[in-house]
Formats: structure tokens, sequence, C-alpha cells
């Protein structure tokens, strides 16, 4: 009895004060102000409200802010859309973050643009980005969804999300990324169930 005691398994050591805030989108200028890169606009929009610098790391571009005594660290992942789930998984396991404090924020056609939609879990609805986290992580953790819109016609799908926002779309862009930069903060402070009550309307 009381080897088995001895060789357990300790249970991995999380810190509950750090949240890893994933913005997804692809890399280079080509995708620079594209629909499909919000997720990379709405976590600079975070990092520029402390004024906090970027550094480029493994798997990711990365910096660290503070909020109401959290430490937040932002990370773009530098492996593109569809195979972000390698990022995501190296920086949760070397920051020791555990899943429920974990944030992915996601350009998401099935939304009018300007809502969001906060999540605790939830199928990849066909986004490539979240089909290969779900491959590293599973179905089950927090993502806000960010309304991109579905103004396109048959076929052109793919150059519609990979398009530049119209100017319509920039005016009010502004608004879009305060809304969703302010239900990630809150996510931090009042956890997931009350975010939702507020920002899922």
């Amino acid at each position: 009895m009381y080897f088995s005691r001895f060789f357990k398994k300790k249970k991995k050591y999380t810190d509950p004060m750090k949240f890893l805030i994933v913005g997804l989108g692809n890399m280079g200028a080509d995708y620079d102000d594209t629909r499909h890169n919000v997720g990379f606009e709405i976590v600079e929009a975070l990092a520029s409200e402390s004024d906090a610098t970027w550094e480029h790391k493994k798997l990711g571009d990365m910096t660290k802010i503070k909020h109401r005594g959290k430490s937040l660290i932002l990370l773009k992942p530098s492996t593109y859309m569809n195979r972000s789930g390698k990022a995501i998984q190296y920086w949760m396991q070397k920051e020791k973050i555990k899943k429920e404090n974990l944030l992915v924020i996601v350009d998401d056609l099935n939304l009018q643009f300007g809502k969001i939609r906060l999540r605790g879990k939830g199928s990849d609805g066909g986004h490539n980005g979240l089909k290969d986290i779900q491959n590293y992580l599973g179905a089950q953790y927090p993502r806000i969804r960010v309304g991109i819109g579905d103004d396109f016609r048959k076929g052109q799908q793919v150059d519609f999300v990979l398009g530049k926002w119209s100017k319509e779309e920039r005016d009010e862009l502004h608004s879009l990324l305060k809304k969703t930069t302010d239900a990630a903060k809150a996510f931090t402070h009042i956890g997931l169930s009350r975010t939702m009550t507020d920002y899922n309307k």
C-alpha cells in the first residue's frame, strides 16, 4: 500500500492566476486586415490597451498583460490557422495553463457581422482552426466566436473569408474589437457563465 501511494502519478500543477488568450489567424502581410484574421486583431487590441510589446517565440508571437491581478498571456500562433492546436498545446503545457483558463478567439461565418458568442465547449463548426485544436484538446475548451457574416455568393466562401474588410465593416470594426476584448477580460475576472450571460446577446 505504501509503495502504491509513493509511486502514484502526481497531478500536474497549473497556475489558476494565469490565462492563455489565443487569437487565431495566419501570419504574413497577405493575411493582414482580412476577416479570417480577426482573432489576431482582437489580441492585438488587448495588447495595445496595455502598451504591451510582442515577441516572436516558439510557434507564435506572444506578449503578457495584467488584468485585475491575473496574468494574461496573449498568443498569435505562427503555425497557420489549420495547425493552431500544436502551438496552443505547447504554450498551455509550458505556462501551466489549465484548460478552463484557455480562451480561443476565432472568426465565424455563421454569425452576423458584429455579433459574438462565448461558449465553454462545442463542435468545430467546419472551422479548420478549431478542428485542429479539437484534435489536441478535445471539444471542451472556452472560445469566442466573432461574427464576420456570410455576404458572399455561392462558391466564393474562401475569397470572402480571406478577403479584406469592406469600408462599412472597417468603420464598425472598432466597436466589435472593443466588445470582444471586454468579453475576454470579463472571462478572466468573473468566469465563463457570467460572461456568457452578459455578452451573448
